[in-house]
């Protein structure tokens, strides 16, 4: 299947599903530069993370914070939109793992109680969610399991520095193209969902959240990828302290693929 072929496809979860057949989500975290962005979340959550907290990592793609903070010890719950991913999840998950593994849909999380998680991760739906409308129901869903004094993590995808990365890195032609609006600069929301940081912070707020932190999930990282995939270990220790300096810089928060946010009730 190519990325065209999506756009005949009605139905979001069989969309999803077909997208992630494209992209190998179980692997896109394996590298150096693609680590940036999952260290740098992991550092954001645990400094909010308590012994005895519940998390739950909503869109949990393959696993990968699940697995994690299930490894650490934490009671993790995990939803997934895709059948393979959550068939991967409890292929790696241990026995010993207070880990569990549901498929299901960001919109309606019925199961779960309200007020019953710490920390809530939402990293995989609000790159999906086309109609504005069921971004801000994703949002209160998100809302209502949270616990009062519990903090969300919210992910976006940076519309402007798609432009960057796609011109480049990845499409010599993309400037002269018709992937974006040429006066305004949005990128068509396909295959994902793109936000600027204003737009981002935006949603956040008229959900009626408060936004606790802005952080360049992984900055210039994507742009660099080869140049820090060649680092040496110490070098890239060094890069990494550096990128935890400047990703919570307010002046650098634009120049990142991907942007998280936390927020509180």
């Amino acid at each position: 299947m190519k990325i065209e072929d999506l756009l005949g496809i009605k139905s979001e979860e069989e969309r999803v599903s077909a997208l992630y057949e494209i992209f190998d989500e179980d692997s896109r975290l394996s590298s150096k530069a693609t680590r940036v962005e999952f260290l740098t979340t992991v550092r954001q959550i645990e400094k909010h993370l308590q012994p005895g907290m519940k998390i739950l990592d909503l869109g949990a793609g393959a696993g990968e914070h699940s697995l994690y903070f299930a490894e650490k010890g934490y009671e993790v719950t995990s939803i997934e939109l895709v059948e393979k991913h959550v068939k991967r999840i409890r292929e790696k998950k241990r026995p010993d793992m207070k880990l569990k593994v549901f498929q299901g849909n960001a919109l309606e999380l019925s199961k779960l109680e309200d007020n019953n998680y710490d920390i809530v991760l939402c990293f995989g739906p609000l790159y999906h969610l086309e109609n504005i409308e069921d971004r801000f129901k994703c949002i209160e869903e998100v809302k209502r399991v949270c616990k009062n004094d519990g903090i969300m993590f919210f992910a976006f995808i940076s519309n402007d520095m798609v432009i960057v990365t796609e011109t480049m890195c990845y499409q010599s032609g993309f400037l002269k193209g018709e992937q974006y609006n040429h006066k305004t600069f949005k990128v068509k929301d396909f295959p994902f969902v793109f936000a600027t940081v204003d737009q981002a912070r935006e949603l956040i707020k008229k959900s009626g959240l408060t936004i606790v932190a802005e952080v360049a999930a992984d900055g210039l990282s994507e742009l660099l990828a080869d140049k820090i995939n060649n680092m040496d270990e110490e070098s890239y220790e060094l890069w990494l302290n550096f990128h935890f300096y400047y990703s919570e810089k307010p002046e650098f928060l634009g120049w990142s693929n991907h942007l998280l946010f936390l927020a509180q009730k």
